[in-house]
């Protein structure tokens, strides 16, 4: 009798699981291992169990990053969806310069986050900052911008929002150009008006990809460190200290590499849920015809 082999195609796709158990399955599981130790670096390691877990639910600092995480993100992603859209809608139609215009759009998404955020930063100087000499300039009194606890996160979101609505600008653009005619054709024979067919056919044909938008600007958002701490680095005081920034400070400030690795668990975790939501609402908003 023949003896059978490995298959050719375990061995085709061998390297490929080598690699995401080398660089996506050891660090996640050996970041769940040391999320059970107190370990600080240069001291010894001392097994405490969910304990790193326990102080994080009792951890006011901690509590409130989530709710700063959860107010930037919201308004990082709803505020770019509404205006990518929008904007997508006016590049989709035919006048002089579009293809300049459409360009010029899609600009700030092409610098670097750290770039962007070093020329927003002296845009935000309250004494020598354009943003307000342009206020002076109509009678209104400076601004503190990002040197106010209240103005803070708001003052970010502003910067994603001109960095990143290009983006959801580009994927609606492509849905749209993607759309089948049938639906607008029906509504023109039916008297529809530019708003109704806009409501009732543009938008629900659209639904898909603009969650499609929403959930790449969810992780991104989440995400978002670079920005935050070249123009805050959490202030003033803690006042947009997110979770990127508490775990950063946790790690590589206070050297707390066990309590560190229980955050990142955590974040994993509202990051995994929140997207899932998202794609779940992406189902739910496909068209059906």
């Amino acid at each position: 009798m023949r003896k059978r082999g490995v298959s050719p195609f375990l061995w085709f796709i061998l390297p490929a699981v080598l690699v995401v158990v080398a660089v996506i399955v050891f660090p996640w599981m050996f970041t769940l291992w040391m999320s059970l130790f107190d370990w600080k670096i240069g001291s010894a390691s001392r097994f405490v169990g969910l304990a790193n877990y326990a102080e994080l639910a009792t951890n006011t600092r901690f509590l409130v990053s989530i709710l700063h995480t959860l107010v930037f993100t919201a308004l990082a992603v709803i505020a770019p969806l509404v205006l990518g859209t929008a904007a997508a809608l006016v590049f989709n139609q035919k006048f002089a310069g579009r293809g300049f215009w459409r360009g010029a759009f899609v600009l700030p998404m092409m610098a670097t986050p750290v770039a962007i955020a070093l020329v927003w930063v002296m845009m935000f100087h309250p004494q020598q900052g354009v943003l307000n000499y342009l206020l002076s300039l109509v009678g209104i009194p400076p601004s503190e911008w990002v040197y106010s606890p209240m103005l803070a996160i708001p003052c970010l979101v502003l910067v994603d929002i001109w960095q990143w609505t290009p983006l959801v600008m580009l994927i609606v653009l492509g849905g749209l150009a993607s759309l089948p005619t049938d639906p607008f054709e029906a509504a023109h024979m039916e008297g529809a008006t530019r708003w109704q067919t806009l409501r009732y056919v543009t938008l629900p044909l659209l639904m898909p990809f603009i969650m499609v938008a929403a959930v790449v600007r969810l992780i991104d958002a989440l995400k978002t460190f670079d920005t935050i701490y070249v123009i805050t680095q959490g202030g003033p005081g803690t006042s947009s200290e997110t979770i990127n920034l508490y775990l950063y400070l946790q790690a590589f400030s206070f050297y707390q590499i066990g309590k560190a690795s229980s955050v990142v668990v955590v974040f994993f975790v509202l990051v995994v849920s929140l997207s899932l939501l998202l794609f779940w609402l992406k189902e739910r908003s496909r068209y059906d015809a």
